[in-house]
């Protein structure tokens, strides 16, 4: 059964890293040197915006794959599921929901506390 579960679970972590490998592909962003140089402040709002948009949705899918690649290489030396602070099973409805989390609940919840 775990070796099952385990197995599905490696087809969404590479499902995952395929999806957001070709949206990093496709994602090209562009920095505009000359920003801020217009003649009216009210030119420049759109495209600075949609640039730091850009800039913040490539950081977050670029965090996300690193998530992904570390769960597959936990998955090759057989430390897949268990949390990296305090070293318990992670939960597998909580591994199905997300097979890329590096803490288990209790763990993740002190995290977003600051604890």
């Amino acid at each position: 059964m775990v070796v099952r579960s385990h197995t599905v679970l490696e087809g969404m972590l590479v499902r995952e890293r395929t999806r957001l490998s070709a949206k990093l592909g496709r994602k090209e962003v562009w920095v505009d040197a000359d920003l801020g140089c217009g003649n009216h402040i009210a030119e420049d709002a759109t495209p600075a915006f949609e640039q730091a948009r850009d800039l913040a949705l490539r950081a977050c899918l670029e965090e996300m794959l690193v998530d992904v690649e570390a769960a597959l290489s936990k998955l090759e030396v057989g430390r897949y599921g268990i949390c990296e602070r305090c070293g318990c099973e992670i939960d597998w409805a909580r591994l199905e929901a997300k097979p890329q989390a590096r803490l288990c609940i209790r763990c993740q919840h002190r995290s977003e506390l600051g604890h």
